[in-house]
């Protein structure tokens, strides 16, 4: 059986309304060949249109991947997690020209295996209280898609809420390997992620649908080792070679391959200069106070991920704790930008649904992610901010079951600059917009779902640390040098409680020396996680 094809003949056979479904992670996966003559068919014949493309995470670096897929009548239904680095996309859902559903990254995977085991879809806690559920705006994150029925429902088993994340059938899928034999067994020895892969191949057969992959290279059958066998030929109907490798198959937006991202070599990791002193190394350094020996650490992007890995480096501390990233990498040092995802030096690399079962099995000891705005009752907001959505990506499968969750964010955006002197903050000018709201624009994080768990609740700026309580938002330290009136309540559009044990942040936090927080980190650490396991 000879399943070798061209992308001329896949895309042509494209129905209209057929439901697709890709594999990705910011360029990780993406199948270039396919996705360029996809775009190619419809600017010039008007065809194959309106699509439903479904996909987990990112996918795209602002101008590949899923990108070349975002014009209107090409794709009618999108439902994804995440479009930050897709700003084509955003422009599509903000206008109404595409009807889109946004759902967590994670269970969007689970989704995925879900269906491929038979199941009508798959239930969960994650998204309660958050603009995924059906009772606030059931992921339906613009007008058109309001039009029409949510992708989630609330159930009940034994008594406790849950969402129910729906099936959607797959006509196609497009994925992603290295190697195909003959028949289409199909390695992923260059790789740097194996993400959903499989479960999506599986889904897609579970209702009859076709399965292509991508692959630099095409060998006889029986000359792949079957161990390193990902996805098996009996799950593949068509093999396609990308045409240019070097453009149209590239292991990650940076690289074309390199085989320490994929895990083959380790590599001297260069040493990490320290951070200038700046606000953004003032709210890393705040928050590093949080870690402790052996902890299982997920960072988000921003903040977190700039921040956290270089001052912990610094403080002697970062080989005593352990990165995870939601892709599936575990250990090393993770990348940021177009290539978040991805790991130098990972010591496992797992399939992404298998991740986020470790995540929403409350494998996180602590969650550094970033915020944009925030309310009395705790509730966070980073998947839309005014008429711009990007959506909630693995955001809310990590925060509502971490054990801690750290915020990390400037006091107000738009321009705020501080004076660091003599261990102690000024504020030379005020940011333009303020972060802490009466009303947030989306629920991303529900304060109440995570008081009702007695989860841990830190929200980090450079002036002042909250606490999430039963009460509400709970002011328990500022920085040296601030005016809790002028700098912090005046800044704020609602009033925090204040502990009756309110105290300066450290003011070694502020001083151009290192904190020397080694020492405190393993004396404080066990107590710490005792707390959390608690």
């Amino acid at each position: 059986m000879n399943k070798k094809t061209n992308a001329q003949t896949i895309v042509s056979s494209i129905k209209n309304e057929s439901t697709l479904a890709l594999c990705g992670f910011t360029l990780m996966g993406a199948c270039e060949t396919f996705l360029k003559e996809l775009e190619e068919s419809f600017l010039k014949k008007g065809y194959p249109n309106n699509l439903t493309v479904i996909h987990a995470a990112g996918h795209s670096d602002r101008k590949n991947g899923i990108e070349r897929l975002a014009y209107k009548g090409l794709v009618s239904k999108i439902i994804g997690s995440h479009w930050g680095l897709a700003p084509k996309w955003g422009e599509l859902i903000n206008n109404n020209e595409v009807e889109a559903h946004c759902l967590p990254q994670g269970q969007l995977t689970h989704l995925f295996r879900a269906m491929a085991g038979g199941k009508p879809g798959n239930f969960s806690k994650v998204g309660i209280g958050t603009f995924v559920d059906p009772r606030i705006e059931g992921g339906r994150i613009n007008e058109k898609a309001k039009q029409n029925d949510s992708y989630v429902d609330l159930i009940s088993i034994q008594g406790e809420e849950y969402l129910f994340y729906k099936e959607v059938p797959i006509d196609l899928c497009v994925i992603r390997g290295t190697t195909a034999d003959e028949f289409g067994n199909v390695t992923m020895e260059e790789e740097a992620l194996k993400l959903e892969a499989l479960s999506i191949a599986q889904a897609t057969k579970r209702y009859g649908g076709k399965v292509i992959i991508q692959v630099k290279n095409y060998v006889k059958r029986g000359t792949l080792s079957s161990k390193d066998v990902v996805i098996p030929g009996i799950y593949v109907d068509d093999i396609l070679l990308a045409e240019d490798p070097l453009q149209d198959h590239r292991q990650t937006a940076c690289s074309h391959y390199n085989p320490v991202f994929s895990g083959w070599l380790k590599e001297p990791l260069e040493e990490i200069d320290a951070l200038p002193l700046d606000i953004r190394k003032i709210i890393g350094r705040r928050a590093v106070k949080e870690l402790f020996p052996g902890a299982i650490v997920n960072l988000g992007t921003g903040i977190p991920g700039d921040t956290v890995g270089p001052v912990s480096e610094e403080e002697g501390i970062l080989g005593d704790i352990n990165l995870t990233v939601e892709s599936g990498a575990i250990g090393g040092q993770p990348l940021g930008g177009t290539d978040f995802g991805i790991t130098r030096n990972a010591e496992a690399i797992i399939e992404h649904p298998y991740q986020f079962d470790y995540y929403t099995g409350r494998g996180v000891d602590i969650t550094y992610m970033g915020t944009a705005e925030v309310d009395f009752q705790g509730n966070a907001n980073v998947s839309k901010f005014g008429s711009k959505t990007v959506g909630c990506g693995g955001f809310i499968d990590i925060t509502q079951n971490a054990r801690k969750v750290v915020f990390c964010s400037t006091f107000t955006a738009g321009g705020c600059e501080v004076v660091i002197k003599d261990k102690k903050i000024k504020i030379a000018r005020e940011g333009k917009f303020r972060k802490f709201k009466e009303l947030i624009g989306q629920i991303t994080f529900s304060g109440e779902f995570s008081k009702n768990k007695n989860q841990e609740v830190l929200y980090i700026t450079e002036r002042a640390v909250f606490q999430l309580t039963q009460d509400g938002l709970m002011l328990i330290e500022i920085a040296p040098g601030v005016d809790i009136n002028r700098d912090i309540l005046a800044q704020m559009d609602f009033e925090p409680i204040i502990s009756s044990e309110l105290k300066e942040m450290d003011s070694e936090i502020f001083s151009e020396d290192k904190m020397a927080f080694r020492e405190q980190f393993f004396e404080s650490g066990f107590n710490q996680k005792l707390l959390l396991l608690n």
